[in-house]
């Protein structure tokens, strides 16, 4: 009988062997073969070399076999951590990525600071920053909207997942159109792809992830620009408007920024130090 070790070294291989990075491969293996075990990841270590439990192989199988379509893990188990909170994760909205956690970061600095009562997320897709900002402001109301009832569905059970749903409002809005509320922050991750980028792009993104969140027309600034342009009359006078954008966007965000009446507060590098997140107060 094979160990869960011997299982997860060949669908390592396997994975590697499908066009998937090594480093990714053997996190995927762990990740899926915990998620079929139902093991924490000390527990794994502690039982690499027992003989297999019996179905693991069958059940990890499956899984495996996913993976190799290069369908996100994240859709494959449901859920992706983000600031250290699952989330559930569907075909209908974005995986929650490292990144994003930039916006939580410079919304709380603000909303923490300013006394923020009422904060928007526009495109919220699985809820991971509204419901984040609402565990980590008890006193904070949400409004989250999205143009997806499939999305904004997800994003509410996410909410309820995390006990915040009495204090969040979900909308279907394109950007912000139909939003009466006055924010004291407004945050958006959105969708900001290049159009034609999608021929270049990781079959686990262009494949399963929804193009509705992921492309912005042929510059792929076409939501950001409507939400430059619609945000201001949403926000409180003194609050803060905080956006990812993408690669190589920066000296363009920042110009389209400012053309719309805008305040540059300063930009945000992620990990890799490339530009990511803008803050913006009105003039």
């Amino acid at each position: 009988m094979a160990t869960a070790g011997e299982r997860i070294a060949d669908a390592r291989g396997r994975l590697e062997a499908a066009g998937i990075p090594p480093a990714d491969a053997a996190l995927d293996a762990e990740v899926l073969a915990r998620h079929a075990l139902g093991w924490d990841r000390a527990t794994l270590l502690s039982r690499l070399r027992d003989p297999e439990p019996a179905g693991f192989n069958a059940s990890f199988e499956r899984l495996i076999a996913r993976r190799i379509e290069r369908k996100p893990v994240a859709q494959i188990v449901g859920v992706r951590e983000f600031w250290d909170r699952d989330f559930e994760v569907t075909p209908d909205v974005l995986v929650p990525r490292p990144e994003t956690e930039i916006i939580v970061d410079e919304a709380l600095a603000f909303a923490r600071a300013a006394a923020c009562q009422t904060i928007i997320d526009v495109g919220t897709g699985s809820g991971c920053l509204a419901v984040t900002l609402a565990c980590e402001l008890p006193d904070v109301r949400v409004v989250a909207t999205d143009l997806s009832d499939a999305a904004l569905a997800v994003a509410a059970r996410n909410a309820h997942r995390h006990g915040v749903s009495d204090r969040m409002t979900f909308k279907r809005s394109d950007v912000l159109a139909g939003v009466a509320d006055v924010a004291d922050l407004i945050v958006s991750n959105p969708p900001y792809v290049p159009d034609h980028d999608a021929a270049h792009m990781q079959p686990e993104v262009v494949r399963y992830e929804p193009h509705l969140a992921l492309f912005g027309g042929p510059t792929g600034l076409d939501v950001i620009r409507k939400l430059f342009v619609e945000a201001a009359p949403h926000l409180a006078a003194d609050g803060r408007l905080v956006v990812e954008f993408g690669f190589g966007q920066a000296t363009n965000v920042e110009e389209l920024a400012r053309a719309t009446g805008w305040e540059l507060v300063g930009i945000r590098d992620d990990l890799q130090r490339i530009p990511r997140t803008i803050v913006l107060s009105r003039r």
